[in-house]
């Protein structure tokens, strides 16, 4: 079996495959995924922008950046990695991961740089590959209840305080 053999067989949707029972709608997905280029084009410019320094830190957090975008971009849109042998194989791998997984990981990938060199280019920069995360953690919570499902709890709970309430006054 070839490398692109398996890279097909890696890509195929599964019944691994977590996208159909995650809960996202398909326009929250599209959003997440447009977020994470984004987030990827913001961090490369800003990676780059930052590694024009003396500061070692600086170099530092720039060339994380830059891994960050390259992260994104193979995660997110695995078009613009369609080069790399492993672009498929690695972005069907990271569709299996449960949101809250991916929310973790690009949170913490943006936050390694601003931690190394907390500086305006570093906030900007990697702004909106936080907000990916953030996203991803926001899907992860689920739907919001509708009103009415609401409205008989309330009533539920109304209704064994007063329960409650009347066999309190019965004992006393």
């Amino acid at each position: 079996m070839s490398a692109q053999d398996e890279q097909f067989q890696a890509a195929a949707p599964g019944p691994a495959a977590a996208s159909a029972d995650d809960g996202m709608t398909w326009w929250y997905r599209w959003l997440c995924r447009m977020a994470g280029l984004l987030g990827g084009v913001s961090c490369a410019f800003a990676g780059l922008w930052n590694c024009v320094t003396i500061n070692p830190l600086n170099i530092a957090a720039g060339v994380w950046m830059m891994l960050n975008a390259f992260v994104l971009f193979l995660c997110e849109a695995p078009f613009c990695c369609q080069f790399i042998e492993f672009a498929n194989a690695a972005a069907a791998r990271a569709d299996r991961l449960r949101p809250w997984q991916k929310a973790a990981f690009y949170c913490g990938m943006a936050a390694v740089p601003v931690m190394l060199s907390l500086t305006l280019t570093t906030l900007f920069g990697n702004a909106i590959a936080f907000a990916t995360g953030v996203l991803y953690g926001l899907s992860a919570l689920g739907k919001k209840g509708d009103a009415i499902s609401y409205a008989r709890i309330q009533q539920q709970k109304q209704m064994d305080e007063e329960k409650l309430a009347g066999a309190m006054e019965g004992q006393a």
